[in-house]
């Protein structure tokens, strides 16, 4: 089983607020998350801003495609994004021209699993040749104190897994966490306030890998 990449999310309401964090953790982090707010904020100048600053790092536009998708791929592939993101609930024909655009430039698109999706939804997207899912624990859930992730979330990931997708993880995901997951196939790790509302974004982009390792060898 390969060790999971770590991924930070970028969900502030400003790019300084952002780069901040991100300058200190940089050495540390596998891909870099422009979140659904930061892009909301900013526009395509922060995944343009950050895709120079950090070339070598794989940066993903989390636009949460739902219609549209030919157009906005094209504009986070333009200004340099490496990944897109599509919401679950998309019409069929919106993972259809991602994914095209997608591979026309060796880049990539994943799908983000909102409540409401089913595995025959996700078969469809494996036939596709769609590789890649989100999967989160909502904040729902964590406002209602459910913060543990259970076999059932493992099941999923494992099943996601076999049926050919590489699967994300994200939901107030902490270093503590990390050791759950053993013997659970995960492509990457994502952590968003657990970073940027740290005192030391570096130690704590470190908790996490230290912890990856750990648990993943």
């Amino acid at each position: 089983m390969e060790k999971p990449l770590l991924q930070i999310a970028l969900d502030t309401y400003d790019l300084p607020s952002a780069l901040g964090p991100l300058q200190k953790a940089a050495a540390h982090i596998d891909v870099i998350e422009v979140g659904t707010i930061l892009c909301l904020a900013e526009g395509m100048h922060a995944v343009r801003a950050i895709k120079s600053l950090f070339p070598d790092k794989i940066v993903l536009a989390d636009v949460r495609i739902a219609e549209a998708g030919s157009i906005i791929s094209k504009m986070c592939f333009d200004a340099g994004a490496d990944w897109v993101s599509v919401v679950s609930g998309a019409a069929p024909s919106s993972f259809e021209v991602v994914l095209a655009e997608a591979l026309s430039r060796s880049k990539d698109m994943q799908i983000e699993l909102s409540d409401g999706w089913t595995w025959e939804m996700a078969q469809r997207w494996a036939d596709m040749g769609i590789r890649q899912v989100i999967f989160k624990r909502s904040r729902d859930l964590e406002a209602q104190g459910k913060l543990n992730w259970g076999e059932r979330d493992f099941d999923t990931i494992r099943r996601l897994h076999e049926m050919g997708f590489k699967v994300t993880v994200t939901g107030g995901v902490k270093p503590k966490d990390i050791s759950l997951f053993a013997g659970v196939p995960v492509y990457i790790f994502i952590a968003g306030r657990a970073i940027l509302g740290a005192d030391d974004p570096a130690a704590a982009v470190q908790a996490f890998q230290a912890a990856i390792t750990e648990t993943y060898g």
